[in-house]
């Protein structure tokens, strides 16, 4: 099954994968500290696509931001100065909307390791928030199980076994999972009180 890429949220770990048919030629790169950004390959062919190269990735000091394009920077902006982690992911999303593309591509996000405090959580430890907007719909979800919403055919919040537990092994097991046209992939683990550890995963480059 092609679902496109894909976020796994949970409180404490969390990953997002790059599946392409359309641009396979990606990789994974951490830049400033907290932040990894999905972009070409030294070969990739050059396009003017917007939705190629983006930040997917951004750490926080309230939380863990992971999803497929430009509103990941936004989220993480709106966490840095407060916001509760639903209104964090809701307003962006609503505001950029889905991928003006030839497939309307939904915006896929989560949020991993959010504070118990956080009025947007019932949590009693750390909290996560998942959401989408899709053409016909704006889903955001708070969540204590793993969860994995992705851009084509699982384009709702879902419950998914997911046994990883550290960032590394996030990265490798969505990397892993029997779903088509992977490329790459980052995990993510941790919590707002204790802090964050991420990991990079390219495929057969994998780090």
């Amino acid at each position: 099954m092609y679902v496109g890429r894909f976020v796994v949220v949970a409180p404490e770990v969390g990953a997002y994968r790059v599946s392409s048919r359309s641009f396979p030629n990606r990789k994974a790169t951490g830049r400033e500290p907290g932040t990894v950004t999905v972009g070409p390959t030294a070969d990739a062919p050059e396009t003017d696509n917007p939705y190629v190269e983006y930040n997917c990735l951004r750490l926080t000091d309230n939380g863990a931001v992971i999803g497929n394009g430009s509103h990941v920077d936004p989220i993480a902006e709106k966490l840095e100065l407060g916001y509760p982690a639903r209104d964090a992911v809701a307003e962006p999303l609503l505001a950029l909307d889905f991928e003006k593309d030839d497939y309307d591509t939904p915006r896929v996000a989560g949020i991993v390791g959010v504070d118990a405090d956080d009025p947007s959580t019932n949590a009693d430890g750390p909290g996560a928030v998942i959401g989408t907007v899709r053409r016909d719909a704006l889903l955001v979800e708070e969540l204590t199980e793993p969860t994995l919403v992705a851009t084509y055919e699982k384009d709702s919040p879902e419950p998914v076994d997911f046994d990883a537990t550290d960032a590394a092994a996030a990265a490798s097991e969505v990397y892993q999972m029997d779903l088509e046209h992977e490329v790459c992939a980052v995990g993510v683990s941790g919590d707002s009180a204790g802090g964050f550890e991420t990991a990079i995963y390219n495929g057969s480059e994998g780090e």
